[in-house]
């Protein structure tokens, strides 16, 4: 029996069902508590929790700070400027996101 190919895939992101603290997203993207404070202060992370001992993560507040580290420390981007170019960086994903459908249709 041969399967037709539907071009829909069925999947689970796990970006967003991983829950980390603050002390787990600090180890794993090595860097310190205060870093993750200024980053949530400049709006780049919005942490489940009202006080930052209760802070959770998920695992795309884990792609953000590693790309916000980079942008911060190996190209001296401010953390205003890191805030812009994450909000840049999805749009020009959501951007993509839409052409991809577009030219599906």
């Amino acid at each position: 029996m041969v399967q037709q190919k539907t071009g829909i895939l069925n999947g689970i992101v796990l970006e967003d069902e991983v829950v980390m603290t603050l002390h787990e997203l600090c180890d794993v993207c090595a860097v310190h508590a205060g870093f993750i404070a200024e980053l949530v202060d400049e709006g780049v992370l919005e942490p489940a929790g009202v006080e930052n001992s209760q802070w959770c993560f998920t695992g795309v507040s884990l792609h953000r700070v590693r790309t916000a580290k980079r942008l911060h420390q190996d190209l001296g981007v401010n953390l205003a400027g890191v805030a812009l170019a994450l909000e840049l960086l999805d749009e020009v994903r959501l951007l993509r996101a839409r052409l991809d459908r577009m030219a599906e249709s």
